[in-house]
């Protein structure tokens, strides 16, 4: 490929008005060993013929793109089940890669994932496992399986698990089975969470959600074992959190404070120090919690900026704990809301881009299906600061003129964002496509027209 070329190409492939005929002629390339743009790959709604092009390309490296395309539907991924090269049913067996909490990815069909978990190749049965995207019922399938990493998998459906498949687990011939399985099994024995306190790989864990009886507390205390894990623990008698809330160690105190049974008063007695940027992910009943009204409420409405942090990163906050965190002169709080929340108000969202422009919390605000449009030509057109000239082009009333004059912008990324405007005139729309930091953004610009894109192709070196 001509490497001068290939920005445009790359902006040709995310063009959602690029023709069938075009996209079919961008997916079969394949010259000098090179391989489609990955935005072509992972395009949402690919016809059957650019699947079948896909499918069928002698690249792997095309054939693995597709199949972690977020885009793509389970059941078109699923057809490279038996795909001739490893790397490529692993690249199935994982999924997408997803870094944004707000895309969700529909797990693949179970009866594939059942081949994929005994395909021949260790590494394919080996990113299955790994998956985030496995469904409920297939991760408590697992729990028979001959596999024993399979089985300890299993364990993350303890809750659903039938009793016999709980007791064949626990009894596993594989010790890190029996381990993980005691793990979630020690929440309602104490017998289980003792035998667990004398392995070292699971004390740890077993301190901090294991039901505990007064003679193991006392001695963790008195040995100073674990304890910020200790004052974690459910189960804790009262008298030793009472003790662990004046311990010496910050660590420990800032522990019991996030403790679920403790009143406001008692809870803002203690003596703890959050640091500017710790978000809660840790405080284990409002996770288990952040679908429970009761639970949020309880979180959203306290004083302790953990629990309030936590409880932000809930999508199902209802609209008066929304309003109630969106007042909250938390900066944390802010950027959670934008990116979990599908209702966060607009000056929040604004408020986390003014902060933070540049940044992953910046562009998950900016991305915000509640982030503002109107008005921003007229407030930030002539903004001394480039990052806000660039939200002039999000405004339906920009007219051609200042989109043409916004492509011209001193800031490159302002510039990029008028290129990509369909309003911009075609005849600056044509000069972009020439311009290195610009022909991306031309190049998927959906007024572009179809000539112009065949030009792009043939450029590129694109047989046709």
């Amino acid at each position: 490929m001509v490497a001068f070329h290939a920005s445009a190409l790359d902006g040709l492939a995310r063009n959602p008005a690029l023709p069938t005929p075009l996209l079919l002629r961008l997916l079969g390339f394949e010259g000098d060993g090179d391989c489609p743009p990955r935005d072509a790959l992972q395009r949402a709604g690919l016809p059957e013929s650019a699947v079948g092009v896909i499918l069928a390309h002698p690249n792997a490296r095309a054939r693995i793109d597709f199949a972690m395309s977020v885009r793509a539907e389970p059941a078109q991924r699923a057809r490279l089940a038996d795909d001739p090269s490893p790397k490529v049913r692993a690249a199935l067996a994982y999924g997408p890669e997803v870094h944004a909490p707000r895309t969700k990815v529909a797990p693949l069909p179970e009866a594939i994932c059942v081949r994929l978990l005994d395909d021949p190749d260790p590494s394919v049965r080996s990113a299955l496992l790994n998956s985030p995207h496995l469904a409920p019922s297939f991760v408590a399938s697992m729990a028979t399986h001959h596999s024993s990493a399979a089985r300890r998998e299993a364990v993350r459906a303890w809750e659903v698990l039938p009793p016999g498949d709980r007791s064949a687990l626990l009894a596993d011939p594989d010790p890190e089975v029996r381990r993980a399985a005691a793990l979630w099994e020690c929440r309602r024995d104490a017998q289980v969470t003792a035998e667990l306190l004398r392995d070292p790989k699971a004390a740890a864990k077993a301190l901090r959600r294991g039901l505990l009886v007064r003679a193991d507390a006392e001695r963790c205390v008195a040995e100073r074992t674990h304890l910020p894990a200790l004052a974690e623990n459910p189960s804790l008698p009262a008298d030793i959190v009472e003790r662990l809330s004046v311990d010496p160690d910050e660590s420990v105190r800032l522990a019991v404070s996030l403790r679920s049974e403790l009143d406001e008063t008692r809870r803002m007695a203690i003596d703890f120090t959050v640091g500017d940027f710790d978000r809660g992910d840790g405080v284990q009943w409002l996770r288990d919690g952040l679908a429970d009204p009761e639970v949020l409420r309880r979180a959203a409405t306290s004083a302790h900026p953990l629990l309030r942090r936590a409880a932000a990163r809930s999508p199902h906050l209802p609209p008066d704990l929304l309003r109630l965190l969106a007042r909250v002169e938390d900066p944390v709080v802010e950027n959670l809301l934008s990116i979990h929340h599908p209702d966060t108000p607009e000056e929040v969202l604004m408020r986390v881009f003014a902060r933070l422009g540049g940044t992953f919390s910046a562009w998950m605000a900016e991305t915000h299906p509640r982030f503002p449009r109107e008005g921003l030509a007229a407030r930030y057109a002539d903004h001394p600061d480039g990052t806000y000239r660039r939200l002039a082009v999000r405004d339906p009333a920009a007219t051609p003129a200042l989109i043409e004059r916004l492509s011209h912008d001193p800031e490159v990324w302002t510039r990029q964002a008028a290129a990509g405007d369909p309003r911009l005139p075609l005849h600056r729309l044509r000069e972009a496509l020439h311009v290195p930091e610009l022909a991306s953004s031309a190049g998927a610009n959906p007024a572009l027209p179809a000539e112009e894109m065949a030009a792009v192709l043939a450029r590129a070196g694109v047989p046709a």
